[in-house]
Formats: structure tokens, C-alpha cells, sequence
């Protein structure tokens, strides 16, 4: 069953708990309870697998939203979604600013460093 809300909560993204910046674009975000709402501002040759890729470490955008070679415009006050698995990019001499609620929390997050990972396996294992 789902929590239920018991006071009215706001927060704006012009004033965003964290900010995310990336080669030709950036993330703002606020969480409002267990929601982080995005707004994305992507600037003309954004491109997810040339800006984002690098600093995440992954072959395809995982934040749900197209490996399967399907391909779709999204355009002014267009919504949707994508699976996780895809690339994106700014279609246009023009700026693109996306809202999303569903995939933003861990959008363009760096990956967590190797050693750390190893790091952490050691630990348990000392534990044990």
C-alpha cells in the first residue's frame, strides 16, 4: 500500500537541491518526499552517449525513458516514456529542457570508482 502524504510539500527547481553539470547540458533537481522531479537543459548538439556516457560509464542511458533501434521526436509539450537502454540527443539549432519524475535521481551521477567497489568487498569479507 502507499504511504500517504500527510502536509503539503513544494520545493522549486530554480532553486534545486543538487545541480548536475555536463558537456552541453545540465541537471537540476529537488526531492519532494520520495519524488526527485528533473529539469534537464540540454543545449544544441547534446548528445547522451558524448556528454553523459563518459561520466557514467554505461554503453546506454539506464534512466528509464532505445537500444532496440527505435527511434521517436519528442517536440514542445510532448510527454512520454522510453526504456532504460538508449541514447538521446538535441535534434536543432534550439535549447531543450525536458521535466522527468521517473529517472532523474541518479541521471548523469558519476560511477562509483573501482576501488571503492573492491574496497567495500574487502570489508565484508574482513567482517566474516
Amino acid at each position: 500500500m502507499a504511504k500517504q502524504i500527510r502536509s503539503m510539500q513544494k520545493k522549486t527547481l530554480n532553486t534545486p537541491d543538487e545541480v548536475r553539470t555536463f558537456d552541453k547540458g545540465k541537471v537540476e533537481l529537488a526531492t519532494v518526499g520520495t519524488v526527485t522531479f528533473g529539469r534537464a537543459n540540454f543545449e544544441p548538439g547534446w548528445k547522451w552517449s558524448e556528454s553523459v556516457k563518459p561520466i557514467v560509464k554505461t554503453e546506454y542511458c539506464e534512466a528509464p525513458r532505445m537500444a532496440d533501434g527505435s527511434e521517436e521526436e519528442f517536440g514542445p509539450g510532448d510527454v512520454g516514456t522510453t526504456p532504460p537502454g538508449h541514447d538521446a540527443w538535441v535534434v536543432g539549432d534550439e535549447p531543450v529542457v525536458v521535466i522527468d519524475i521517473s529517472g532523474m535521481k541518479e541521471y548523469a551521477k558519476p560511477a562509483a570508482k573501482k576501488g571503492a567497489r573492491k574496497l567495500a568487498k574487502r570489508k565484508t569479507k574482513k567482517k566474516r
